[in-house]
């Protein structure tokens, strides 16, 4: 199912244009790849999660955090990517399924970008 979604992403000229800089690997290395997962998992439960986002399509950085990277080269930044992208819906809120699925993504991404 990852492999699929991050496959059509890359494809994205937009989309495969975010890559993790030193300094985001560096982080990686230094806080642990458990700690930006929870990381991911408070960053989608406070802005991507609400069923209303006062700045939706704004909330999400482009930089400081590998997990901001990755939610922009996953589409998963804003509930308009999400929708246009992974059919998650608008207006509601997202349940567990839907946050398990989208902070695996963004992992899966990052640690390709890790390793890489």
């Amino acid at each position: 199912m990852y492999d699929d979604i991050l496959y059509r992403l890359s494809k994205s000229k937009f989309r495969s244009s975010f890559k993790l800089r030193d300094k985001d690997k560096e982080l990686i290395k230094n806080k642990g790849i458990d700690t930006i997962r929870i990381h991911a998992y408070d960053f989608i439960n406070k802005r991507i999660a609400p069923s209303y986002i006062a700045n939706d399509g704004k909330q999400t950085p482009f930089k400081g955090h590998p997990v901001f990277i990755a939610q922009h080269a996953c589409a998963c930044c804003c509930r308009e990517c999400l929708y246009k992208w992974h059919k998650i819906e608008k207006g509601k809120k997202l349940n567990k399924e839907e946050i398990d699925y989208i902070v695996n993504l963004l992992m899966k991404w990052i640690e390709r970008q890790y390793l890489s």
